[in-house]
């Protein structure tokens, strides 16, 4: 607390500003006044300043059981939002991610540079694909999800796809709300001319394994896929609408990635690194460049068939990239200009000639030829420019990137563009299930009852529900107990109404000295709208299971995943709930909806999240115990002074080794629960200072 001095500077502040002390007719007085506030602050500030800079050391030096919670907070590290997509058309693909503008540390790289200098430097990329939430497509004009999302974001990253064109939004959460009408996209103006017949989107890959598209007319960006590795390269096959692109690092893995199916596979290894590369549509080779060779390769597998040395007139031979015109003219981009590239059959040499004049701006990464027959080039930086140039003159424009001054900054480094050209929106329209959503779009292509997901907390992270089990008395606050880390998805048919839940669970921490049970209610769910359940571990004989697998006795639809702990201790499972009929997944609920504990099989003894409420089988009320070791005379599932026995993170939570309290293992957790959750919301992950690492497990 603030001492009663700094408590007296804070109200003379208040009434100050206020205008409490000042007269407002007498000037003399005005500045008297304003000399007597000065000297306060003199006489108080540093008094002020040191109470409030030790406050969080008081935070850190109470026992967890002496924090101050406030009424009514719930220790949730997420909250619901719900998105409400309207579009025009019908059954166009949406997927939507929770967003931050953040670049995530990868890790730690040795890899080649685009000047061939082998270097070890830290990682850091966007980690916007990892976290897709959902994907959904518009049904009579509208597609509406209830997502979790972790409290530390506030916007969702919206990607709308009609044929092979990509656009995206990045929306705020307002209210816990996301209102979006994907018309916003459709409308945007267009800054450059657009060829006649054909339509042109730029394919671009960066060193942090980020695969994204550009629209050539106004410059939008949106997020395709994250890479196996990052790149310098990339080139398009148009006839099979795959792209390649060779990674950075040894042993320098030729990718391969289906623009129509999104997808990335290795064809080989080429055992060499550089920035330049090209698809011949006429031979159907790989051309690549490095320094003052060209090679090509196979692109089914990556093997080298030709070499050829380039002459003296490419005079700077580092970045760059390689194009070819309709012509069949071979253009080289190099940190030293633009050159076009002749093979000399006498000499079997490639002549390089240069065609821009004058020393350029910028360090040219990347270089491609639209259908306008237009040639384009990146600069090198950490936010590039995208350049139109004229292949005669060497003339040239920027046309988006910061320096175009047009708002269109793009915040990340083009290694490599290509163009892929688009004469017919209309692409394969297989559609083998007949539910309305083509294979190439569908999750489940051959079941017309599947097609899309839900993730929780997303399609590549994991959640974490950890509890204490000695309820209703206290414990040691380690959250060991019982943890399990979680994936929960709802799968939906082509109506976005859900057909069956997974819950994809590994108990990865089982401290307890009691053998516990765990299960999940579907609180809006009737046990008579399950038509099985699948996966479950049942075989301490407490549990009673009617013939569609969900437990007995209960009003709403609840599954036991398992009754004995110990036993499932390390073992990845999946439990898996299908429903007799389509459910609007509002009604469905949120994951992990409503989780709780088993205490040592006493059926009626359950550990619920903060606030919720029991099964029709369980009691909040535990009369068997009494006098100061009930910690819940209220039955709410918190202590008396605000503490919980569950909670819920949304995260691959590192549970507190046994008998560390939480508070001691994570350095932020006291002043997240005393905030109210309002500071420090990603107190759980491994940011800098944030972890004891000694005092944490798994």
């Amino acid at each position: 607390m603030i001492s009663t001095r700094g408590s007296f500077l804070l109200l003379c502040i208040r009434n100050f500003i206020n205008n409490k002390y000042l007269h407002p007719m007498k000037p003399t007085r005005i500045l008297q006044q304003l000399i007597c506030f000065a000297l306060l602050v003199f006489i108080f500030s540093c008094d002020v300043t040191k109470e409030i800079e030790d406050f969080e050391v008081e935070v850190d030096a109470l026992d967890i059981e002496q924090l101050n919670i406030p009424d009514g907070f719930d220790f949730s590290t997420q909250k619901q939002v719900n998105v409400t997509i309207t579009d025009s058309k019908d059954n166009i693909k949406y997927d939507v991610y929770a967003y931050s503008d953040k670049k995530q540390f990868v890790g730690i790289e040795t890899y080649e540079n685009e000047e061939g200098v082998t270097v070890t430097d830290s990682v850091f990329k966007s980690d916007v694909l990892e976290n897709l939430i959902f994907s959904g497509a518009t049904y009579n004009g509208r597609l509406n999800q209830t997502i979790t999302l972790p409290t530390y974001y506030d916007k969702l990253y919206i990607r709308r796809k009609e044929g092979y064109k990509y656009s995206a939004s990045i929306q705020d959460v307002v209210g816990n709300e996301v209102n979006f009408n994907g018309e916003s996209l459709t409308s945007k103006r267009s800054l450059a001319k657009k060829p006649a017949g054909v339509t042109d989107y730029l394919y671009c890959v960066n060193g942090s394994a980020e695969l994204f598209q550009v629209d050539p007319l106004n410059g939008d960006l949106v997020y395709l896929s994250d890479m196996p590795m990052g790149s310098y390269t990339c080139a398009i096959d148009q006839e099979n609408r795959v792209l390649y692109s060779i990674g950075r690092s040894n042993p320098f893995p030729l990718m391969k990635y289906s623009i129509d199916n999104n997808t990335w596979e290795i064809v080989g290894n080429v055992e060499k690194g550089g920035p330049r590369l090209e698809y011949n549509d006429t031979d159907g080779l790989l051309y690549f460049s490095s320094g003052r060779t060209l090679y090509t390769y196979d692109p089914a597998n990556g093997n080298t068939l030709n070499t050829w040395q380039i002459d003296e007139g490419l005079n700077n031979t580092g970045g760059g990239d390689l194009s070819i015109a309709e012509d069949g003219t071979m253009y080289l981009a190099s940190f030293g200009g633009l050159y076009r590239i002749v093979l000399n059959n006498s000499s079997n040499i490639y002549e390089a000639t240069r065609l821009s004049a004058d020393n350029l701006p910028f360090n040219p990464t990347s270089m491609t030829i639209d259908s306008n027959q237009e040639l384009w080039l990146a600069s090198n930086g950490s936010s590039s420019d995208l350049i139109v140039m004229d292949t005669e003159t060497g003339g040239w424009e920027y046309r988006f990137g910061i320096n175009a001054n047009n708002n269109t900054d793009f915040g990340r480094t083009i290694n490599d563009l290509t163009t892929f050209r688009v004469f017919s929106e209309v692409i394969d329209q297989t559609d083998t299930d007949n539910d309305g959503i083509i294979d190439s779009e569908d999750e489940y292509p051959e079941d017309a009852e599947k097609a899309f997901e839900v993730f929780t907390p997303s399609k590549y992270g994991w959640g974490t529900l950890a509890f204490e089990d000695l309820w209703p008395s206290t414990g040691d606050y380690d959250f060991n107990d019982v943890a399990l880390k979680y994936k929960c998805i709802a799968i939906l048919n082509s109506q976005n109404l859900a057909v069956q839940v997974d819950f994809i669970y590994t108990v990865k921490a089982n401290g307890a000295g009691f053998n516990n049970g765990f299960g999940i209610e579907l609180e809006n769910v009737s046990p008579s709208l399950v038509e099985s359940v699948s996966g479950t571990a049942l075989q301490e004989g407490y549990v009673n299971v009617s013939a569609n697998g969900t437990e007995s006795g209960q009003d709403n639809a609840v599954v036991i995943l398992f009754d004995n702990a110990r036993a499932m201790l390390g073992t990845e499972t999946t439990v898996s709930i299908e429903f007799t009929q389509p459910i609007d997944t509002g009604t469905l609920g949120v994951a992990p909806f409503n989780p709780f504990l088993i205490i040592n099989g006493n059926r009626e003894k359950e550990v619920h999240l903060p606030f919720r409420s029991p099964t029709t089988l369980g009691d909040n009320i535990a009369e068997e115990v009494t006098g100061p070791a009930n910690k819940d005379t209220n039955g709410d599932y918190v202590t008396n002074t605000g503490l919980p026995w569950a909670i819920n993170v949304v995260h691959d939570f590192k549970v507190p080794k046994e008998k560390v309290s939480v508070k001691n293992a994570y350095n932020f957790f006291a002043q997240w629960a005393t905030s109210g959750g309002g500071v420090y919301t990603d107190w759980y992950k491994d940011n800098s200072g944030y972890r004891n690492v000694d005092k944490i497990q798994n």
